[in-house]
This record gives C-alpha cells, structure tokens and sequence, in this order.
C-alpha cells in the first residue's frame, strides 16, 4: 500500500511575515532577513531558514494564501521554497463575510476542504478559531490540524514542534 504525505496548507500573512506586534511586545523590532522590496516592505520579514524547516517536515507543501499564485513568485524564493501548489479560492459569499471566524467557519474552511478531498492535513493560519474547528471535524474524514500561529512572531520552534509532532503521528485509514 502506498503511504500518501499529509498536506500542510500554508498561510503566509501572519505565519511567514509576521506583522502586528509593537516594539515593546518584539524587543528590537522585527528582525530584517534583507532589504525592503519597493512593492511589499514586508517581504524583509521573511526569515530565510523557514523555507530549509518546512521542507524537513513528513508532508506535502501547499499555499493557502490570498497571495495566491504571487507566492511562488515572492514568497518561495526568498525562504528556498520550490513551486507549490496553490488553493483555488472561491469568490466570496455572504457566508463568508464579517463574523466567518468567529461564530461562523473562516472562508478557507471550505475550499481547504475540497482541496484535501479526504487527505490528512493541516493548516497553518493566524485566523483559525473554533467554528473552524467543529466545521472540520464536522465534514472532513481525515486527521485535520488546524494550528492557528501567532501573527505577532510568525512560525515559531514551538509551532515547528507541534506541526512535526502532528505529522509523524498515525495514520487514520479509511
């Protein structure tokens, strides 16, 4: 029988370019890996070593990004990240609006959903909370993780501890 690699859905606003905390909160400031890019300032925070980390995990790398196909453009080259494959995102819907995240699923749930299709995954997001949660569990056959990051500090060695933990753990068929 074939062994099929979790997915790992990858956000990368908040998980991968930290943003939100003061400098009280960061002493120092954020850590700036290179020079700020004229279209996005922000990409400076991204931290070379994660591409190396994340490749090193048991799964199979897929953007889940409104950064849509943009981050293997911007994102991956600057961390060592080869091509991924990227979500398709629905056009949003009344479902999907303000309160989704909170009383109701995020507007990824779903298409996160669809596109692991009964695959194990799981989820790397600033935004994940429990209805997010109970609608996996709900309608997702598979291991789900959904491991809602720090926005203020992105990925951090304890989330990298969690997520290896979570991938290398058994395997639920069927």
């Amino acid at each position: 029988m074939e062994s099929v690699l979790p997915l790992l859905y990858l956000d990368v606003d908040g998980p991968l370019i930290p943003f939100g905390a003061t400098p009280r909160e960061l002493p120092g400031g954020y850590p700036l890996y290179g020079a700020a890019d004229d279209g996005n300032p922000l990409l400076a925070r991204l931290d070379p070593a994660l591409g190396p980390r994340l490749l090193a995990l048991p799964c199979a790398l897929v953007w889940a990004t409104t950064w849509g196909d943009e981050a293997n453009a911007w994102i991956g080259p600057r961390i060592g990240l080869p091509e991924l494959p990227v979500v398709a995102w629905p056009d949003p819907s009344e479902e999907d609006g303000p309160g989704a995240g909170r009383d109701r699923p995020h507007w990824k749930v779903r298409a996160l959903l669809d596109h692991a299709a009964g695959r194990p995954f799981a989820w790397v997001d600033d935004e994940i909370g429990g209805a997010d949660r109970a609608w996996v569990d709900a309608h997702h056959p598979g291991r789900a993780l959904l491991h809602r990051v720090d926005a203020r500090c992105g990925l951090t060695d304890a989330d990298f501890s969690v997520l290896d933990a979570w991938l290398r753990g058994p395997v639920r068929l069927g």
